[in-house]
């Protein structure tokens, strides 16, 4: 006896059982054009085309309209929490439109960024996102010359070759240096990010003007950490302690901070009895650290929306104008700060 195949429904079955046009059937299956089609008549026909166990052929459709439908997206480190916020608004407003992503994380070396952003042009993708953009980047060079749609988030070049989103990192130091300028603190130092990032030179920038803004000492109190992450924070933390009399530390990014914390327990000392300290980001969970620690918010969320905004104009209208959005960061108050003894 012959077992029967089921041969899976298409398209036109969908439509039929339905009772619409096929076009309108294809318009409300295709998140890029359900907002086309009345809510209830779009709900019914997505209802039926469960039930039937339709499934829309991605390939054929890339195939019609000569697009993937996918995004890249490329991160220097899926460990680190700040990327998650960033990463959620991406594929939330990507699929609001219709797109998949495809993330790579591809860490700091820029060979291998480039070899995973060629592999992910080479899959076809319509655009890329990239949080790993050094201040002179040739990653960037390579998406821009290969005519792909490509937007940065989080950080950014110093031209303005593509749309980018970030916050105003300048801005973000200057605040934690004048919320421990409010509490006494006039001996502060900056434990620094990377100075071939954006984040890593303009927070340093914002930290030397704070300091100088305020008639404080000293401005070149600071260390370059090799990265972002908590040992490089501990090691540049315990050098900031043996070389400066500082009785508080801003930190570029939370891992450096909590590298802080390492280190200032390394010698017997307490934060924030001892040593205050403030981080940058407000990364998940370190309001679940002891002491919580005082941070400048920024808003990651955001940031990843906006970016898929701009990749999707990108990728509608290529050879638009890039366009630069800066959000606005906000100190988080918490314990790990406090009036020096």
């Amino acid at each position: 006896m012959t077992d029967l195949v089921r041969i899976p429904p298409n398209l036109q079955a969908v439509a039929d059982a339905a009772g619409v046009h096929r076009s309108t059937a294809s318009r409300a299956l295709n998140p890029a054009t359900r907002h086309l089609v009345a809510g209830d008549v779009a709900g019914r026909i997505i209802e039926t085309a469960r039930q039937l166990g339709y499934r829309r052929d991605a390939i054929a459709a890339s195939l019609r309209t000569g697009r993937s439908r996918l995004v890249g997206v490329v991160v220097p480190d899926i460990a680190n929490p700040v990327f998650g916020p960033i990463l959620r608004g991406i594929e939330s407003a990507l699929a609001s439109a219709g797109y998949s992503c495809l993330l790579a994380n591809v860490g700091r070396d820029e060979a291998e960024q480039m070899r995973l952003v060629e592999e992910l042009m080479e899959r076809r993708v319509d655009g890329l996102i990239l949080a790993t953009a050094r201040k002179d980047d040739p990653v960037l060079g390579a998406c821009l010359d290969a005519g792909t749609p490509t937007v940065l988030v989080n950080r950014a070049e110093e031209r303005e070759r593509a749309s980018a989103v970030v916050s105003d990192d300048r801005a973000g130091m200057i605040l934690a240096v004048r919320h421990l300028a409010s509490l006494g603190h006039r001996r502060i130092g900056h434990l620094a990010g990377p100075q071939d990032l954006s984040t890593g030179a303009l927070r340093r920038e914002g930290f030397v003007a704070a300091i100088r803004q305020l008639g404080l000492a000293d401005e070149n109190a600071w260390i370059e950490a090799a990265a972002y992450t908590r040992e490089a924070g501990e090691v540049a933390a315990a050098e900031i302690l043996s070389r400066f009399d500082v009785t508080a530390i801003a930190a570029a990014n939370d891992l450096l901070a909590l590298g802080a914390y390492r280190a200032v327990a390394a010698r017997g000392l307490r934060c924030p009895a001892d040593i205050s300290i403030v981080g940058h980001n407000d990364m998940p969970l370190v309001d679940m650290v002891e002491p919580p620690l005082t941070t400048i918010r920024i808003s990651h969320l955001r940031m990843g929306e906006e970016a898929a905004r701009l990749l999707l104009r990108g990728i509608e209208s290529p050879g638009s104008k890039p366009e630069r959005i800066v959000t606005e960061p906000e100190l988080v108050r918490r314990a790990s700060t406090a009036p020096p003894r």
